[in-house]
């Protein structure tokens, strides 16, 4: 059952109210709440569809639980936020164009992408699953909360990790090098921009898992007890910044397309929330190629004997240039996730911000 015993009709209407809300609010505020990259992905079309979507849904959902008589608290929290939004304009609210800020939230690119996840994942693993679990799984909340975070902040993180690739980038350029790579036709720059991200991303990788100091961040990601499409958010901000910028380095140094850059950067999304999927699928040959669930799922297990394997987050291939490669043969599946040592990292993203700055009372 899913926390508190509460149905799971009830927290789909307590979370569509308060979307529609924020949805409203992005409306009313675009240069403080939208993010400019974005917007030039979705037309103002689209986002009032999507937004009047959700308010018509938020009443039938809403209603309809309420006539079941369960989850009552929850329904009308959603309702009562569907209700704030209608009288705020809705789907309606007129704005000026939107003036360029110096910064300003992803709140658009949280609420289109959780809803684009959950419609595609939720069902799919609940149809073949890997593990059986509730979709409001333990600590989905935690989950959300990263999610939420990872993606409201994107352009703070985008502003990082450009002001620190550059600033490095000014003191290594070497023209002939990337002029050089940039001749090879798009289709060959991106499959070595992917290889040369990966081998970076697992270096990386394998020494947030060598290095106690490093591990006290990482273990925040591996604190997951159940994986699935929400788990893949939980990291700490600082791993983020860190592991971006060193990954995006290298593809800047050899100068690899924008457009190349660009298609890496969706390849590492969808990715993400891929290979933390609770998808029972087998893929066959496929897994000797790619990195899939099982395969990454293996390096979130709990069993000791696979703490330090499987680094690599797109290519197979790196991890057995590594040394690292330990998929079973078998197609079995980990039975456990999360730290050896459960209580190693406490519960909550605030406290799992702050516990890898506080004295450790011992290993991961």
């Amino acid at each position: 059952m899913p926390p508190q015993n509460a149905p799971v009709l009830g927290w789909i209407v307590a979370l569509l109210g308060p979307f529609c809300l924020l949805g409203v609010l992005g409306f009313h505020f675009p240069e403080l709440l939208t993010s400019r990259e974005f917007r030039q992905v979705y037309s103002e079309d689209f986002a009032r569809s999507l937004l009047l979507a959700g308010l018509v849904a938020t009443f039938l959902l809403g209603t309809f639980s309420l006539l079941r008589g369960h989850g009552r608290r929850l329904s009308l929290l959603g309702i009562g936020c569907a209700t704030l939004a209608l009288l705020l304009g809705g789907a309606t609210v007129e704005f000026e164009p939107i003036a360029p800020t110096p910064f300003s939230l992803g709140l658009d690119w949280f609420l289109i992408s959780l809803l684009a996840s959950a419609l595609v994942f939720i069902p799919i693993e609940r149809m073949r699953s890997a593990h059986p679990q509730a979709v409001l799984r333990p600590e989905w909340r935690t989950d959300l909360a990263y999610f939420f975070v990872g993606h409201v902040l994107i352009q703070f993180i985008l502003i990082s990790v450009t002001s620190f690739t550059s600033a490095v980038l000014s003191l290594a350029l070497y023209p002939p090098l990337q002029s050089g790579i940039q001749l090879l036709p798009v289709w060959l720059q991106f499959l070595f921009a992917v290889f040369v991200a990966d081998l970076t991303q697992a270096s990386v990788h394998r020494a947030y898992h060598r290095y106690p100091l490093l591990w006290r961040f990482h273990a925040v990601h591996h604190s997951s007890r159940s994986l699935d499409w929400l788990a893949g958010s939980r990291m700490h901000l600082l791993e983020i910044l860190c592991t971006r910028s060193l990954v995006l380095l290298p593809l800047l140094w050899l100068g690899f397309t924008p457009a190349v850059v660009n298609a890496y950067v969706i390849l590492v999304g969808l990715q993400a929330v891929l290979a933390h999927a609770n998808l029972g699928l087998r893929f066959g040959w496929l897994e000797q190629v790619l990195v899939l669930p099982r395969y990454h799922h293996w390096h979130h297990a709990s069993d000791p004997a696979y703490a330090h394997c499987h680094f690599a987050i797109h290519l197979p291939l790196v991890d057995r240039l590594l040394g690292s490669y330990r998929l079973p043969a078998d197609g079995s599946w980990p039975d456990h996730y999360g730290l050896q040592d459960p209580d190693a990292v406490p519960q909550g993203i605030l406290r799992q911000h702050w516990q890898p700055f506080l004295p450790q009372r011992g290993g991961g």
